[in-house]
């Protein structure tokens, strides 16, 4: 028998639902971003106000508030973007790649705008834990990608081991991060000594010996 409804015809391609409100755009967040930098290193983060960054970056206030509730969140967003520009290029070896992080890191850190803004944003946040979770998830967690990567390169060179338990070689890359990103940030903001070549040379040299000598340096202790 033939069926008693009509063969289908081909579906047409369903038309993706209307967006309301204007997009964003990316050249208004990059000079929003950009005034933020510029107006904190000028006026300090007691000063700074959404206005002024509004006023710097020519867009309405308004357009600001729609993307950041509060100046903390936009400051971390400037850093941030800072941050992303930290790359890891393969220098042949985990004592190289980590020497060149440390001294890209540093640099970053010696910029005012970068200074400035890491250190409002940390003492802020001190204060509150919304904005301590902004700062993991835009900054932290995100460069734990240069961790994750160095770690990649050594295995797949013979330098470090390859890890059979995800859990513990989660916590490792976290141990290694907070250690590299301490020492740095410790070293040039709050000790205020230079980070040269030697000093990096020196500390991923006590670095990559921890990692490589002996038994699994980050291993879970005995019970």
């Amino acid at each position: 028998m033939s069926p008693s409804h009509p063969p289908r015809s081909p579906q047409t391609p369903l038309t993706p639902p209307t967006r309301t409100g204007r997009p964003r755009s990316v050249e208004a967040d990059a000079a929003i971003l950009e005034a933020t930098r510029a107006a904190l290193v000028e006026l300090g983060w007691s000063k700074l106000t959404m206005g002024d960054v509004a006023s710097r970056a020519g867009v309405a206030k308004t357009t600001l508030y729609r993307r950041w509730a509060h100046k903390s969140e936009l400051v971390v967003d400037a850093v941030a973007v800072l941050f992303d520009e930290l790359q890891l290029p393969d220098r042949g070896s985990l004592m190289a790649d980590v020497e060149g992080v440390v001294l890209q890191f540093a640099a970053l850190l010696d910029r005012p705008e970068a200074k400035t803004a890491l250190m409002a944003v940390v003492a802020e946040s001190t204060r509150d834990e919304a904005l301590r979770e902004r700062i993991r998830s835009a900054i932290v967690d995100r460069q734990k990608r240069l961790v994750l990567l160095g770690r990649e390169r050594a295995q797949a060179r013979g330098e470090l081991p390859y890890e059979d338990d995800p859990a513990q070689a989660a916590r490792n890359a976290d141990l290694i991060f907070d250690v590299i990103a301490g020492a740095v940030v410790h070293r040039a903001l709050v000790s205020a000594e230079p980070v040269d070549r030697e000093w990096a040379h020196n500390f991923s040299l006590l670095l990559v010996n921890g990692l490589t000598t002996g038994p699994a340096p980050f291993s879970s202790p005995p019970a």
